[in-house]
């Protein structure tokens, strides 16, 4: 009785689907995960600094200024105490406002999207390819300054942000003036040169070695 060989399977090559995958440009995540962890780490070392809040809503601590000069030396001393709860009361009105604008919040969140995404963590040796056209960074950049100045000054997000930072100037240097600081013990070894977004300038500075790996 003849044997009968087993029937043959066809084989697939399975180097086809990795060469396709291989073949799409990667993201640059690990860069922009550290850019993330280094921003909350900061933001966090921030807030941890802050005055209690029931020293900035005391209403004992309230009193009319003498003059335009005691209302400025009051918002000196009280901004160099309270600088870390201004600064969050200015973020959560700039956030309200934009929650309360949500087209703008879009296109800001776009445009935010659109400088990580396209420039600071896209590797310089993948360049960007719409239409079969290959931009060049330098085209990039541009394209990306003309969306800033449409979404800035041709939409409602400038007006939107202008009016929000207004409006928490304005309450914080109202809080500054009626707040007597007699009873703040003020830090006179802190540094002269520590400003409202002095954290947030340590975060983008220590945040800079993961944009250049992205660039690189």
């Amino acid at each position: 009785m003849a044997s009968t060989s087993p029937p043959t399977l066809p084989i697939s090559n399975p180097q086809t689907v990795p060469s396709a995958v291989e073949s799409q440009p990667p993201i640059a995540t690990p860069a922009f995960r550290a850019f993330i962890n280094r921003i909350s780490e900061t933001v966090a070392n921030g807030l941890s600094q802050r005055r209690p809040w029931a020293e900035l809503a005391d209403r004992s601590a309230l009193s009319k200024p003498e003059s335009i000069s005691d209302a400025a030396v009051r918002i000196r001393k009280n901004y160099s105490y309270f600088k870390v709860n201004y600064l969050a009361v200015a973020t959560a009105i700039v956030g309200f406002s934009l929650v309360t604008h949500p087209f703008s919040l879009l296109l800001l969140l776009c445009l935010l999207a659109s400088w990580l995404f396209l420039y600071l963590f896209r590797p310089s040796d993948q360049p960007i390819v719409v239409l079969g056209r290959t931009f060049s960074d330098r085209e990039t950049l541009g394209c990306l300054i003309l969306f800033s100045i449409f979404v800035v000054f041709l939409t409602d997000v400038g007006s939107v942000l202008v009016s929000a930072v207004m409006v928490g100037v304005a309450l914080i240097c109202a809080h500054g003036a009626f707040r007597a600081p007699e009873d703040l013990f003020l830090d006179e070894q802190e540094p002269a040169a520590t400003g409202f977004l002095s954290f947030l300038g340590g975060a983008a500075s220590s945040a800079a070695p993961a944009v250049i790996a992205a660039r690189g």
